[in-house]
């Protein structure tokens, strides 16, 4: 059911995927961006008028962050151990997040072709800690689009 014309999607209702396995426990994503290069373009007309203009450039690859509460999934550890080995074709992956609605319908989906994670960091331990372990991860990825 798409949302009233009022109403916008809350922030809280989201999956992610990589090659279709759901990531447990995701708490944050961010750093979700389309990029194009921008070209500067500077002309001296023939009348001796100066003028800059911004041309469209290239796409730019992006990359997001997952945080996630840490639990005895591998799924982000053995990716990056594959990429550490140098295995690029195991490496390539696809993700998706997918946004829903109220009523936990997707009414959002990002795709990106070409992933790759580059980092994977464990938050800080501490005795007498009340937050929740984490662990957070970057993905790479050549093309963005939205459904």
């Amino acid at each position: 059911m798409p949302l009233p014309d009022l109403d916008a999607s809350a922030a809280h209702s989201f999956t992610v995927t990589i090659d279709g396995i759901q990531i447990p426990a995701v708490i944050e994503v961010t750093g979700i961006k389309s990029e194009v290069e921008k070209i500067e373009y500077k002309e001296q007309t023939s009348s001796g008028k100066y003028i800059v203009r911004n041309l469209i450039g290239r796409a730019k690859p992006g990359e997001f962050t997952v945080t996630r509460g840490l639990t005895d999934s591998k799924t982000i550890s053995d990716w990056i151990k594959t990429v550490m080995n140098g295995d690029i074709a195991g490496s390539r992956k696809t993700a998706s997040i997918v946004y829903a609605d109220y009523e936990g319908s997707p009414i959002k989906t990002y795709n990106f072709v070409n992933c790759w994670v580059t980092n994977i960091e464990v938050s800080g331990m501490k005795a007498g800690a009340t937050e929740p372990a984490t662990e957070k991860f970057t993905v790479v990825y050549d093309e963005m689009t939205v459904s």
